[in-house]
């Protein structure tokens, strides 16, 4: 089960989340802060997959931005992984050439 998706871009400014369990509002900012340093911190050349507290996390890179989504320890990550891929096509190809900068206004777009 998806726990949560995040966008974020290299300067750890989340750009978009969406939580699928309630978190509160002030834990939501820690937990975001530190699956963003855990995920900038690593190198290309490392796993994209993460054990993080009682979850994992998933990410992947494209250009400046992130994609992040926590699992839990029963979801398949290949699939998560490909999942976060498929959603990026889909958006270029709806969007076409969507940038990080376009994400908050997507945001709105889709809650109207």
């Amino acid at each position: 089960m998806i726990k949560f998706f995040l966008m974020v871009n290299k300067q750890g400014q989340t750009r978009l989340s969406r939580y699928y369990e309630h978190i509160e509002i002030n834990k939501r900012t820690m937990l975001e802060a530190e699956v963003i340093k855990n995920c900038l911190s690593r190198s290309k050349d490392q796993c994209s997959f993460i054990e993080y507290k009682d979850f994992k996390l998933v990410y992947r890179q494209y250009a400046a931005l992130f994609i992040v989504v926590g699992i839990n320890e029963t979801e398949n990550e290949m699939a998560v992984y490909e999942l976060i891929h498929n959603f990026v096509e889909v958006l270029d190809k709806y969007f076409s050439r969507v940038s990080e900068l376009d994400v908050s206004f997507l945001v709105s777009e889709i809650h109207l």
